[in-house]
Parts: C-alpha cells; sequence; structure tokens
C-alpha cells in the first residue's frame, strides 16, 4: 500500500444532484483531514451492458479503465440508492464487470446507506450478496447508515453536518486502516 492510502469512491447513482453522490463528495472533501486520498469513478454511465462474451482481452475500453482504477485502490466506498427493492441496473451493471476479475478480491470494502430511515435494506441486501461474489473484504463497522435529505446539503453541494462529516471521517479512516492490514 502506499504511503497515503487511496480509497475508491463508487457512486450508484446516475442522478444529476443525487444525495449519493453528495455523501461520496462531502467524503472527498473529508479525506485529507484523516491522511487518506479518495478517486470519485465518474464513468458509470460509459460501460457497455455486462455481456459474459465481452469479458475477455481485450476488455471494452470503460470496462478495463474500471478494473484499472479498481486495481490502483486501497480500499472501496459506496453509497447507492435502492430501487424497487434492489440496486440500480447500472449500478449492478458496474458490478457484474467486477466479477470475472481479481481486483476487488480481498479489497475493504464498505457502503453508506444515504436513505430515509426503514428504506435501502434492499439495496444493501443486494450489495452484500454480490460483493460476496467478488470477494470483496466487507469492513462491517464502516458500513453505516447516515440519512441525508436534500436540505442536508449546502450551497457548495456538500453535507454540512459536521456530525455527518465526522463520521465519514471515521468511515475512510476504518477502510484506509484495513487497507494496511
Amino acid at each position: 500500500m502506499t504511503s497515503t492510502p487511496m480509497i475508491l469512491l463508487l457512486s450508484g447513482s446516475l442522478r444529476k444532484g443525487s444525495t449519493n453522490e453528495a455523501v461520496l463528495r462531502t467524503a472527498h472533501a473529508v479525506a485529507p483531514s484523516v491522511g487518506v486520498d479518495t478517486v470519485m469513478y465518474e464513468d458509470l454511465a460509459r460501460l457497455p451492458h455486462f455481456n459474459p462474451d465481452d469479458d475477455t482481452d481485450p476488455l471494452p475500453a470503460p470496462a478495463a479503465g474500471l478494473r484499472a482504477v479498481l486495481d490502483r485502490a486501497d480500499a472501496i466506498l459506496i453509497c447507492t440508492p435502492e430501487y424497487a427493492g434492489t440496486l440500480p441496473g447500472s449500478f449492478k451493471n458496474l458490478l457484474d464487470w467486477t466479477v470475472g476479475g481479481t481486483e476487488i478480491c480481498d479489497k475493504p470494502t464498505a457502503w453508506i446507506n444515504a436513505a430515509a430511515p426503514g428504506r435501502g435494506h434492499g439495496a444493501e441486501a443486494t450489495l452484500r450478496t454480490v460483493l460476496g461474489y467478488t470477494g470483496a473484504k466487507i469492513v462491517e463497522p464502516a458500513c453505516v447508515r447516515i440519512p441525508v435529505g436534500r436540505d442536508a446539503l449546502g450551497e457548495d453541494g456538500l453535507i454540512a453536518d459536521q456530525k455527518a462529516r465526522n463520521q465519514l471521517g471515521e468511515v475512510l479512516g476504518l477502510l484506509a486502516s484495513e487497507g494496511e492490514r
């Protein structure tokens, strides 16, 4: 691992102004204060539909790019919405592209559930199942719920609440320390 751990931030939402993306952008803003670097994955919409016939060398360029950034990361932090009781199709597609590779295997991984209380459990359950197939090392104490409503965002689009920002810092710290082991 590098001297400064790098955590890959994966948003499961394609929606502009998504609270899930705001969570990860806030984590990115908090990261320097806890001694980690973060990289926000921005190419979810560019990934082709997964087809096992295409999961061969050479991979489609967007899939190869995804696997390369996953390989460089020391840990992964996910924040995804729930649609129809499960993961959004575009994010499930991203995860499908990782099953045939080894980039996530044993990599410390966690998620933030930003949904209102009582919501988002289906996405969490599906995420846990799919990450199990990838061999990700789920860091349970870093899998937390930080409900975020639109009113929680400042003018900069980041979470303004200091308690939530502190929680994000703790999550990043837990992932970084697991990545060092």
